[in-house]
C-alpha cells in the first residue's frame, strides 16, 4: 500500500520488467511506488520457458515470488490500482489512478506491456498463449514434431516458417487470403514441404485452450496441435503517448539503448518497447532501467 504521495520513482506495471526495475532501485534505497492493475498479457500462458532457473515454471509463480522479494526492500511500495492519467510537473511526473489518487515522482518507468487484439475467430482467444502461440523460442520446443500451423502471410509467415522448420516437418501456412510470397520464398517453402492454405479461418475447435482443428469459412477442416499467429496490438497504457512519448512505426514505445523515451524523466521497457516478448528479456530490461534511473537521480542530487 502507498503510504505517501511523493516518490523518487513511479513504476507503471508490476510484472517482470517493473519488478526487476524496482529491485535495482530498492537496493539503492530509492523510494519507489509500483502501480499495477493485475492484468499481465501472459496470464493465460501455462508455463514460462527459455529462462534459466525458471524453465517450465508458471508465469504467475515467477511474478509472485519476484513481488515478495522486491517488497522486502522497505523503500518499495506496491499499489493495486489502475493508472489512468499522467502529467509533467516542474519536478518530474504526476500519475492519477482510477481510485482518484495522485502520486508524484522524479522519474516514471513504464513497463505496462501491450494488449493483443484478438481476431474475430471463434475459439482464438481461448487458445491464445496455450496452443495458439507467438514465439518459437518461448513455446516451440513443447510442440516439436507436431502438426503446426502458421497464421500469417508474406515476410512474417516466411520468417516464422524458417524458424519452426527446425522443430517440426509438419508445417502449414494459413494466409487467410491470397498468399504473398516471392518466387524465391515459394521455392524454399516447397523445398521444405511447407504447405500453404489460402482459405480464411472461421473457428478454432479446442479443449480448454488446446487446439484440435481449424474450420475454414468454406466448411473444410484441418487438424493442428499448435498454431503460431501474428496479430496486431496496442499499448496497454495510453499514458506514455499522452505525455508525449513517441512510438515506432510498429507501435512500440521508442526508447534509446538506455531505455529513455523521447520525453525527459520517462523510461520504458519490456514488451511495450520491442517484439522480444519473453520473461527473461523483460527482467533484463528492468534491471538496466533501474540502474539508469538510479544513475540519473544520483547525478541530479550529488
Amino acid at each position: 500500500m502507498a503510504d505517501n504521495k511523493d516518490y523518487d520513482v513511479i513504476i507503471l506495471g508490476g510484472s517482470y520488467a517493473g519488478l526487476s526495475a524496482a529491485m535495482a532501485l530498492g537496493r539503492s534505497l530509492r523510494s519507489v511506488l509500483i502501480i499495477d492493475s493485475g492484468l499481465p498479457c501472459n496470464r493465460q500462458t501455462p508455463y514460462s520457458h527459455n529462462f534459466i532457473t525458471h524453465d517450465g515454471e508458471k508465469p504467475n509463480v515467477i511474478a509472485e515470488k519476484a513481488k515478495t522479494q522486491v517488497l522486502n526492500y522497505e523503500t518499495v511500495k506496491f499499489l493495486d490500482d489502475h493508472a489512468v492519467g499522467g502529467r509533467k510537473t516542474d519536478n518530474g511526473i504526476a500519475i492519477v489512478t482510477q481510485s482518484g489518487r495522485e502520486y508524484k515522482a522524479k522519474k516514471l518507468v513504464v513497463t505496462t506491456g501491450i494488449k493483443d487484439l484478438m481476431p474475430d475467430i471463434k475459439g482464438f482467444a481461448a487458445c491464445w498463449g496455450i496452443s495458439v502461440i507467438h514465439c518459437p523460442y518461448c513455446h516451440g520446443y513443447e510442440f516439436r514434431n507436431q502438426k503446426t500451423g502458421i497464421m500469417a502471410n508474406g515476410e512474417r509467415a516466411f520468417h516464422i516458417a524458417s524458424l519452426v522448420n527446425n522443430l517440426t516437418d509438419k508445417i502449414t501456412i494459413l494466409t487467410s487470403g491470397k498468399a504473398d510470397f516471392n518466387e524465391e520464398q515459394i521455392s524454399k517453402l516447397q523445398k521444405n514441404n511447407i504447405k500453404i492454405i489460402e482459405k480464411e479461418v472461421a473457428e478454432m475447435v479446442h479443449e480448454h485452450g488446446h487446439i484440435k482443428h481449424v474450420i475454414f469459412k468454406d466448411g473444410s477442416e484441418h487438424s493442428f496441435d499448435a498454431v503460431y499467429a501474428a496479430i496486431p496490438f496496442i499499448q496497454h497504457s495510453d499514458i506514455p503517448v499522452a505525455l508525449g512519448c513517441e512510438l515506432t512505426e510498429q507501435g512500440y514505445i521508442k526508447v534509446d539503448m538506455l531505455y529513455k523515451t523521447t520525453i525527459a524523466d520517462v523510461f520504458a521497457g519490456g514488451d511495450n518497447t520491442n517484439p522480444m516478448r519473453s520473461v527473461s528479456n523483460a527482467v533484463a530490461a528492468g534491471n538496466m532501467i533501474g540502474a539508469v534511473v538510479n544513475s540519473e537521480i544520483t547525478q541530479e542530487r550529488f
